[in-house]
């Protein structure tokens, strides 16, 4: 692996009392943001790349911390000195957004109206909240603008929206395996996975803390159909195939092919350490997120709002969100007369592509970072 990891990191916590009005009409009171930063901010605090993080991410995004050394960022093989995100030259900041499960305020956190945990009462979160929030903490880190904001997937969206919404204070978006706004398809595939939490009988209507339980077959259903759709057919059939797990048909409905048994084990891996609430709360951000509804529609409209330079990358494989959807955001920000660069990656692992260590996808990240002035 090209670079060298960053080694043992620390979580960092700030609160804001200032109350933050939230697309939905609701306002937080007050909140508090996790979050983890890598390099050392230059003295013209110019050199900030924020990372944002898709919808089962977090802010841990490189490294391992001192009494963890087996729980490595979900993004490290790209950040660190060398590496694409090069920690010798830029300062990294990775949060975890509200709403999280992850030390951020989310549904799991104590309501200081009542003292106990949100739950159903959580409001509504949507990407411009994120991205206010972001801002708030930019603010508290003494970084006016950002050398470059990026992520994959609900991450990228978070970029864009960025763009668009502070186009003063981002210098550089670098949107992968994204989209301007979900397909009527995506919408239904969000709904059905929110549907196996919401009629999961340990769900209690999302106040199941209370009850000492967890809707965890629901959220096991809904990661299982999620990951499903984050992989490509190839991939699957290269992986798995139409394997047994044993020599024979067993003619029951237990796990008899390997690639159950791997959609099992992710669904129960995930269940343990996930917030449903959490789950419920990310998807419909992803499913209200379009921000051209503010310009009846026209994207090139709200894409003329942003001053930033674009890089943006796709996945041949990605049919969730496929090269299509990146190429109607070029057309758009080259008609709004941004300067953007794109890039389509021919890599098998489908929408989860964004994620891998790939030498041609993380050249191409290290080239446009490279020609960046911090």
């Amino acid at each position: 692996m090209p670079g060298q990891s960053v080694g043992v990191v620390e979580s960092q916590r700030a609160h804001f009392d200032q109350p933050l009005h939230l697309r939905s009409g609701s306002v937080l009171p007050a909140y508090e943001l996790v979050y983890e930063t890598y390099g050392t901010l230059n003295a013209a605090r110019s050199n900030a790349i924020l990372v944002c993080h898709a919808l089962s991410g977090h802010h841990h995004v490189a490294g391992h911390y001192a009494d963890q050394p087996d729980n490595i960022g979900w993004w490290d093989n790209i950040v660190g000195p060398g590496r694409p995100l090069d920690t010798d030259r830029f300062f990294i900041v990775g949060v975890n957004n509200l709403g999280g499960c992850h030390g951020s305020t989310g549904p799991s956190s104590l309501n200081p109206a009542t003292g106990k945990p949100w739950g159903a009462a959580f409001p509504m979160v949507a990407v411009i909240d994120w991205v206010h929030a972001q801002a708030r903490l930019a603010d508290r880190l003494g970084i006016e603008s950002w050398a470059a904001i990026m992520g994959g997937s609900l991450g990228g969206m978070q970029a864009l929206r960025w763009s668009i919404t502070y186009p003063e204070r981002v210098r550089n978006a670098i949107v992968i395996a994204a989209a301007p706004r979900l397909s009527a398809q995506n919408i239904a595939f969000n709904d059905v996975a929110r549907q196996a939490i919401l009629t999961d009988p340990d769900f209690h209507g999302g106040n199941y803390y209370e009850y000492g339980t967890r809707p965890v077959r629901g959220l096991r259903l809904a990661r299982m159909l999620g990951h499903i759709t984050y992989l490509s057919d190839d991939q699957m059939g290269e992986k798995f195939g139409r394997e047994l797990r044993n020599s024979a048909f067993s003619f029951g409905f237990g796990v008899e092919f390997e690639v159950e048994s791997y959609l099992r084990h992710q669904g129960d891996k995930f269940a343990g350490h996930f917030d449903a609430n959490t789950y419920l709360l990310m998807t419909k951000a992803l499913d209200y997120f379009d921000p051209a509804r503010e310009d009846n529609g026209n994207l090139t409209a709200t894409m003329a709002r942003s001053k930033a330079n674009f890089l943006i990358v796709s996945f041949s494989t990605d049919w969730r969100f496929s090269p299509a959807r990146s190429k109607e955001m070029v057309a758009a920000l080259l008609a709004a007369g941004r300067d953007v660069s794109y890039a389509e990656i021919g890599l098998n692992f489908g929408h989860d592509s964004f994620l891998m260590d790939d030498a041609h996808y993380h050249g191409v990240i290290d080239a446009y970072l490279r020609n960046i002035k911090p």
